[in-house]
């Protein structure tokens, strides 16, 4: 997963602004999506370079006051995906098919703009670099060039500080964050050019190719505060718990869910099947996500720290246990013995999307079909394997109806189901 943001001032007073501080609290915001590096890249009239291995807080902490630069990017990610030529930095979200990647992709807009303008190099890229990525790049000169492929598989929301400013981010919770009002989305196949003066746009199509939204954003990777494509995540998640107790009903005293992604599930659940709902967890430290952790001792301490159960809601009750995706399991049967340590009479777990099937080929950090316990096992075989009392998966349909777009309008590869 990576998130990517970026953010340039307006107007003949545009070098007054220093947004190096504005690009630390918004990749903060992103800091779920990408947690093995940070780096952000400023312009005026050069290029600066800030960042490194390590979350936002850790290796940002110092110095950001004193980068200049009235434009700038900055990007969060376990990958490759930022990356400077010439006078061109690139910051990217997804997979552009290219050999080289995104270091290929910067060269070819450093290059393509020795002989046209911002916006026709952009669209040139879109037009010749298939794939399903977004990228947002900068020029030493304070121009942000921001593209998100026909696909529309990767996001991008834009937002403003009055006429004082504009910024773009793959989620609106990181607008929000640095004070920004959010407005818009950049949409499928569509280019948008910032200068200090001007914004300028386009559209590019590919024969054959229809937009489709990230399934697994409503699921897992984006913020519940966001909006994405105009669609709420946090009330998508409400309707997938809803869904989910129509489905996959229990008997129980409490429904605790997951922290963070699951607890509006959980919150859905309750609201739909009458079972109070309790805070089960607490956290120690700082915010990690486990699925995405590289290492299983990295997980394990992971789970450790993020959910340390509470036993005053679960202690000699039954209860239903809400997640919002199974991928290994190793993570849940930890979770579920926690709970029984901690006083749980039974465990019923229920998860809020369909079993993970297979990896996502666009540089979502699911992993290969061995590593999917989904992909092998019956619900029955996978509750016996972590220890619960039953299981059930949300599903497909239930998705599909939950998040309230077609079929045909959805990616759902991550499922096993292609097209």
């Amino acid at each position: 997963m990576t998130g990517i943001l970026g953010i340039g001032a307006f107007g003949s007073s545009r070098r007054n602004w220093s947004v190096a501080r504005f690009l630390y609290y918004g990749l903060l915001a992103l800091q779920h999506r990408g947690q093995e590096a940070v780096y952000i890249i400023t312009a005026d009239g050069d290029l600066h370079e800030a960042g490194g291995e390590g979350p936002v807080d850790y290796t940002l902490v110092k110095g950001v006051d004193d980068i200049p630069g009235y434009a700038g990017i900055g990007i969060v990610s376990p990958a490759e995906g930022i990356s400077i030529h010439g006078d061109v930095a690139l910051a990217g979200d997804g997979a552009p098919f290219l050999t080289g990647g995104w270091t290929s992709l910067t060269s070819k807009l450093s290059s393509l703009l020795n002989s046209s303008s911002p916006i026709d190099a952009s669209v040139k890229i879109l037009d010749e670099v298939p794939g399903a990525y977004s990228f947002i790049a900068l020029t030493s000169d304070g121009t942000l060039m921001i593209a998100r492929d026909p696909s529309g598989l990767r996001p991008l929301e834009v937002g403003s500080l009055g006429f004082d400013m504009g910024a773009v981010a793959s989620e609106s919770s990181a607008l929000e964050v640095m004070g920004m009002k959010h407005v818009a989305n950049v949409e499928p196949g569509e280019v948008v050019v910032m200068d200090g003066y001007s914004v300028e746009k386009a559209k590019v199509t590919r024969a054959g190719e229809r937009s489709r939204l990230c399934s697994f954003e409503y699921v897992y990777m984006a913020r519940h505060d966001s909006i994405m494509d105009w669609l709420p995540v946090y009330r998508v998640r409400v309707r997938i718990g809803e869904v989910l107790a129509e489905e996959a009903p229990a008997e129980a005293d409490a429904v605790i869910g997951v922290p963070e992604t699951a607890v509006p599930i959980a919150a859905g659940y309750s609201k739909a099947s009458g079972i109070p709902l309790e805070i089960g967890f607490a956290s120690t430290g700082r915010r990690t996500r486990t699925a995405i952790k590289g290492s299983g001792i990295d997980r394990l301490i992971g789970v450790q720290l993020k959910l340390n159960p509470v036993e005053a809601a679960v202690e000699d009750r039954d209860v239903v246990l809400v997640d919002d995706s199974v991928v290994r399991g190793t993570t849940l049967r930890n979770v579920v013995w926690a709970l029984k340590r901690n006083g749980a009479r039974r465990v019923h777990v229920r998860i809020g999307s369909p079993p993970l099937r297979a990896p996502c080929p666009y540089n979502s950090s699911i992993p290969e079909p061995d590593e999917l316990i989904g992909s092998s096992l019956s619900e029955d075989q996978i509750a016996e394997v972590v220890g619960a009392d039953s299981l059930r998966f949300l599903s497909l349909d239930g998705l599909i109806r939950s998040i309230g777009v077609p079929m045909d309008s959805l990616c759902l590869r991550c499922w096993g189901v292609r097209g």
